[in-house]
């Protein structure tokens, strides 16, 4: 592949818009989770409240995350996106004034930010469904690996951006920004037109349970998908509890990591995701879950060497490498679920994979806090770094997800409802 070629999904207009409004509002939203964290600790310094906060926010999402896939499906996606985007910029720029002109309080910001997480369980659905749309199939892979580029680059950058605004003139203005890239974004949106569906492919309006249901079933229908979310969200689970619990532990109480040097840990995974996207450019994926599952195995590395070696570069070395393989998986995934899901069950679908990420991660934190308290924290690593390994393999256990390959060609929009190269798998036992 020549070099121009690896950037050729930009040269679909409405692609090179759609990524020109996701790279502004993700400018503005890699700085959240550092100015907020401050604005709540400049009206009240308590972890407690804290995570009261980023707490009532995840809650929201969770609960309102299926309702985000049935209403992404059932309307224009790119009016979805904006009507988010602009419910962002008026909370956001609401919790920017309070706390510019200290008026804040610690209920106005989780009432704030409950909404906040409310409107990105709209947000995350909309946004998966509408690629597929915007760009031809065979750039599908190309145009995630962008996507994924601009979201891992802005997120090496965002948070130290962040840390200057709220050092230099407050957290409040840090949020004013990110407010403002949404207004961006919406005027980037409104030059992207989606192709308009026939009367004949448009399903009769149903409630919404039974398009949930419909959801649902598209989504246990396919082996491969199920399977994939199953083994993800307890791998989710681990991944949480060392990056969030156990990997500051093991850094604060050993010298030759410390604070400063699991800050460059985690730099590190980004700096591989980064690398690994520019490789995704121009390396095609001819059975995306079969060597994004295969890459996940990667991970246990970095979470043995932190258990049994912990040393700054040695671990740092270990995350890089987890970071470039988990985003072959990422990117992976994303080319698989908008190849081979129908466009119009499309969101609903990504919605139940959502939900079982977001519910996975709170669960493998308090898990681990709980485990690093009463288990010999190298024993709790080697033995996760084992799990993970054990679970990503077990998913190459089904043939559907082993052998999913790739689709032709078809132009943007256009998705067979059942591809003949996919069989459906058994539904999943009921627990």
């Amino acid at each position: 592949m020549r070099p121009g070629e690896s950037l050729g999904a930009l040269g679909d207009r409405r692609f090179a818009w759609y990524f020109t409004a996701r790279t502004v509002s993700t400018a503005g939203s890699v700085m959240v989770p550092v100015a907020l964290a401050f604005a709540v600790l400049h009206v009240e310094e308590s972890p407690a409240a804290l995570a009261q906060v980023l707490g009532v926010r995840t809650a929201s999402l969770v609960v309102f995350l299926l309702v985000g896939g049935v209403v992404s499906d059932r309307f224009s996606r790119i009016v979805v996106l904006q009507v988010a985007h602009v419910l962002t910029f008026v909370t956001q720029g609401l919790a920017a004034w309070l706390v510019v002109t200290g008026h804040a309080t610690l209920t106005q910001l989780t009432v704030i930010e409950g909404v906040n997480g409310a409107v990105s369980a709209f947000t995350m659905p909309a946004m998966t469904g509408i690629v597929p749309l915007v760009v031809a199939r065979h750039r599908l892979q190309q145009a995630n690996a962008l996507l994924s580029f601009s979201r891992s680059g802005l997120g090496m950058l965002g948070p130290a951006a962040a840390g200057l605004l709220v050092v230099g003139v407050g957290p409040g203005w840090a949020l004013a920004v990110d407010s403002l890239t949404y207004v961006v974004a919406v005027v980037c949106l409104a030059r992207v037109r989606l192709p308009r569906r026939s009367e004949e492919d448009r399903p009769p309006r149903a409630s919404m349970v039974v398009e949930l249901r419909q959801g649902w079933g598209e989504f246990v229908s396919r082996q491969w998908l199920w399977v994939v979310v199953l083994v993800f969200g307890l791998s989710n689970m681990i991944h949480a509890g060392v990056v969030g619990v156990v990997g500051p532990l093991v850094a604060s109480t050993n010298p030759a990591v410390g604070e400063a040097g699991w800050g460059v840990i985690l730099s590190a995974e980004a700096v591989g995701t980064v690398v690994m996207t520019v490789v995704l450019l121009r390396l095609r994926l001819t059975h995306p879950l079969r060597w994004g599952m295969l890459a996940c195995t990667v991970f246990a590395l970095p979470l043995v060497l932190l258990g049994v070696r912990p040393e700054l570069v040695t671990v740092a070395v270990g995350f890089l490498l987890a970071g470039m393989a988990l985003e072959v998986f990422g990117v992976g995934w994303s080319t698989a679920l908008q190849e081979h899901v129908p466009t119009e069950v499309l969101s609903r679908v990504s919605s139940y994979d959502l939900l079982g990420s977001f519910v996975a991660i709170p669960v493998g934190t308090l898990a681990y806090g709980w485990l690093a308290t009463h288990v010999s924290l190298e024993s709790l690593l080697v033995v996760s770094g084992i799990l993970y390994a054990v679970l990503s393999l077990s998913a190459l256990l089904s043939r559907s997800v082993r052998d999913l390959g790739r689709l032709d060609d078809m132009g943007p929009g256009r998705i067979p409802a059942r591809p003949p190269s996919v069989q459906a798998g058994p539904a999943p036992p009921a627990s």
